[in-house]
């Protein structure tokens, strides 16, 4: 049987374990339904008697806390997928084991609208076409010899290649380096912990220029400038700059996260109906 003490530590052990699993969770790095909140809970219960110094019950209470957050993920994952009208593929399969093969043959043909054309040539449409053809010149009269006009070579300046869009005003080194100044400037002025929402930032007057913006963040956090924070069930992206280079990115496996900039997303974000 074990002591009072040894019972007490393997306690602390236990509920320790239980915030940290609780952390991960929150930090979305965990399915907050792994946890077993029933267990978890029983746990507590078990070694609730056992606590007489003030670490102990602070210990409990802060326990406590983080099963409340993990609860509430679980709330907000539910209400998410109940209001995307989202159901689980396993209860698709488990439904279509149970009916019969006439009651599926029935439900697809219910739900089955094939699109049906019909194409026939007629005596007016082969009267068109052979009047389209007599009414064409011959084929020497049609086919002309094309000599092309000779345009003589030469150089190009800076600036009717920057005004032709072939090269840009700014090198891209020294580009991608002002956006990433302009992105902390606008943390600083417009966000909070560091970071601010993605379309807050990418947002602008035009489309084009918004997809500019865009495709210059996919470069800042590619090679270091800055970092995305995605949370799928808020369906929030933050971009968070980086306040020195990450010179040791490339050691790193990345991960591929495409972000549609479509003019309709654009067009809601005009009209404030998209963060």
């Amino acid at each position: 049987m074990q002591s009072k003490r040894t019972r007490i530590k393997l306690g602390r052990q236990k509920l320790e374990r239980i915030i940290e699993t609780c952390k991960s969770v929150e930090e979305r790095s965990l399915d907050p339904f792994l946890l077993d909140v029933d267990e978890v809970i029983s746990v507590i219960k078990e070694y609730f008697p056992e606590w007489e110094l003030p670490e102990d019950l602070c210990l409990d209470a802060e326990t406590i806390h983080h099963i409340a957050s993990v609860i509430k993920l679980q709330s907000e994952w539910v209400k998410h997928r109940s209001t995307s009208l989202y159901t689980d593929p396993f209860l698709f399969e488990e439904k279509l084991t149970r009916i019969s093969k006439e009651e599926i043959v029935e439900i697809f043909l219910k739900a089955w609208h094939p699109t049906v054309e019909l194409e026939q040539i007629s005596l007016h449409s082969l009267a068109e076409a052979i009047k389209y053809w007599k009414s064409l010149l011959p084929l020497n009269a049609r086919w002309k010899e094309f000599f092309p006009e000779k345009i003589e070579a030469g150089l190009a300046t800076r600036e009717e290649l920057i005004k032709q869009r072939v090269l840009g005003e700014k090198a891209f080194s020294e580009e991608l380096e002002d956006s990433w100044l302009k992105l902390k400037r606008k943390v600083e002025e417009r966000g909070e912990d560091g970071k601010i929402r993605y379309w807050d930032f990418i947002g602008a007057e035009t489309y084009e220029e918004t997809v500019h913006k865009a495709f210059m963040i996919s470069f800042l956090v590619t090679y270091g400038y800055a970092t995305l924070e995605i949370y799928p069930l808020e369906e929030e992206i933050f971009i968070k700059p980086y306040e020195e280079l990450l010179t040791k990115i490339g050691e790193k496996q990345l991960v591929s996260i495409p972000i549609a900039i479509t003019a309709e997303d654009w067009m809601k974000w005009k009209r404030g109906e998209l963060q």
